[in-house]
């Protein structure tokens, strides 16, 4: 990030806020007439107050640059909200981290500061990669502990080898709102106090925003992660189910845009 990159992004903050209000996924009991469910999954570690947000099996190591805007330094709730798709079973529609317990009234999505700005508008967004279906939530000062212990532990898969065990004992444990594999855990990196949330990526692979969100005093209240669009998604499939009635040789599928 320099100083051009800022004046710009200064220009065209204003085209990268979400139209939807995220926090209402947390509050609402239906939306679209699909049931909502709130579930709470521990606490983030953000020694530095740095965020990286990424897929953790893939994309997480320390090339990895965080979002430039700082948080508090801490550990900070870590709250999933669950929409129950009649079509589609259930799925992480968004996750949220709380630093106040201020209503955010505006969300601006999440930069690292080295992004093509230039011919930004309002429909686009960055958002982060996800290629194994995961993501999660953690500080690059964590980072390093990670890919020490990875490093040590020398197994051919991580997922396979290790994680694998610790996604099945939480389904175990907390069998509400996830697939007999798992779908998330809170892993405290072993001969750390660090933890990271990690967790079912909406509707798996794909591109999802990130959002930090202000209150009415203009001050950093959360940060969300966006992974299902509810009303877009739902409409886009209304609109397929009346096609199909139109032409019976079309497939009866479930499109999530990305």
């Amino acid at each position: 990030m320099n100083e051009s990159w800022m004046q710009k992004w200064e220009e065209i903050k204003d085209k990268l806020i979400s139209p939807v209000d995220i926090e209402t996924y947390f509050t609402s009991d239906e939306i679209m007439d699909q049931k909502m469910e709130v579930m709470e999954i521990g606490n983030v570690s953000l020694p530095s107050g740095k965020v990286i947000v990424r897929d953790p099996l893939v994309y997480l190591n320390q090339k990895e640059q965080p979002f430039f805007v700082e948080t508090p330094k801490g550990n900070f709730p870590v709250t999933i909200a669950v929409v129950k798709l009649e079509d589609w079973g259930d799925r992480y529609a968004a996750a949220k981290v709380e630093f106040t317990k201020e209503k955010p009234v505006l969300y601006r999505e999440a930069l690292i500061g080295i992004e093509n700005i230039d011919d930004t508008n309002e429909d686009a967004f960055f958002g982060f990669n996800v290629d194994a279906g995961l993501a999660c939530i953690t500080d690059p000062e964590v980072v390093p502990h990670v890919d020490k212990f990875i490093e040590e532990l020398d197994v051919e898969n991580i997922y396979d080898d290790y994680f694998a065990e610790l996604f099945a004992k939480s389904y175990k444990e907390n069998p509400r709102n996830q697939r007999d594999l798992g779908d998330w855990i809170n892993w405290t990196v072993p001969n750390t106090e660090y933890q990271i949330p990690i967790f079912a990526s909406g509707v798996g692979d794909g591109v999802y925003p990130v959002y930090f969100a202000y209150d009415e005093q203009n001050k950093l209240c959360g940060l969300y992660i966006h992974f299902i669009d509810i009303e877009l998604e739902l409409s886009e499939y209304d609109e397929d189910e009346e096609e199909e009635d139109e032409d019976s040789d079309q497939p009866d599928n479930f499109v999530f845009l990305k």
